[in-house]
């Protein structure tokens, strides 16, 4: 994989998975766009990988467009942009409430779509390019307490595949990854608000993912990798569980 000259903008890019994804398109060549709402762990990812910070919230539509004109201002022309910013509740339909719904569903849906729009024109611009992504496995089976994710992971899954089919035409590739159960910060959190954690870490992690563990983000980033690269040029439209198997029952 060669990313020589091409420009990338990582959503959610200064932890967790993005900050993994950023690593892993820089080590191939790319120049790195980290966008996320943290400055100061943006700040240092990108000084890290030779890259730019924005900050961003994805849910709001004029940050969206800042982020691509950024990438195209700053770094010369954008390639390749992972939607990757977002947010989990551990609540149930009836315990979560109209504005928690709303933030779920505005960060991780609304988000990928807006940063999308905003992104296609300046990938077209450049010759095509592609998007990825990520989902979840929450997107493809239900869970308890999880419902406006679940919800939101799902609209993720449906929506790379009209994408796919809007912007073939404009040499875009979009595609999605859903990670099993991943270890970040955010995973941790969702554990740790579980009524038993100890018991949830190891009958839902280690017992229900075949593998018999959590992936590392890194290894969920080798996978955004080469979606994004030349690797994949017949790919598009596709949703790839990158769950251990978890979705494989």
């Amino acid at each position: 994989m060669n990313f020589e000259g091409r420009v990338a903008a990582v959503t959610g890019g200064a932890t967790g998975i993005g900050a993994a994804t950023a690593r892993a398109l820089a080590e191939v060549g790319a120049r790195v766009l980290v966008a996320d709402l943290s400055v100061e762990a943006g700040r240092t990812l990108a000084a890290e990988v030779g890259g730019e910070f924005v900050q961003v919230d994805v849910s709001h539509a004029a940050d969206a467009e800042r982020l691509a004109t950024a990438a195209v201002e700053w770094l010369g022309r954008l390639d390749v942009l992972v939607n990757n910013a977002g947010v989990v509740l551990a609540k149930s339909t009836t315990e979560t409430t109209e504005e928690e719904w709303d933030r779920v569903l505005d960060v991780n849906l609304k988000g990928t779509w807006l940063c999308s729009r905003a992104a296609i024109p300046r990938l077209a611009a450049g010759g095509g390019g592609a998007i990825v992504n990520v989902a979840s496995n929450a997107g493809l089976v239900g869970f308890p307490n999880a419902a406006a994710y679940c919800a939101s992971k799902g609209g993720v899954a449906q929506l790379t595949k009209a994408m796919a089919l809007d912007c073939a035409p404009l040499g875009i590739r979009v595609n999605a990854v859903c990670p099993g159960h991943t270890r970040t910060s955010m995973a941790e959190s969702f554990v740790a608000s579980q009524p038993d954690p100890d018991a949830f870490l190891r009958d839902f992690v280690e017992r229900q993912h075949p593998i018999g563990r959590m992936a590392e983000p890194e290894e969920v980033a080798r996978c955004i990798r080469f979606l994004a690269s030349d690797e994949a040029s017949f790919v598009t439209g596709a949703v790839i569980a990158t769950d251990g198997g978890f979705t494989a029952r």
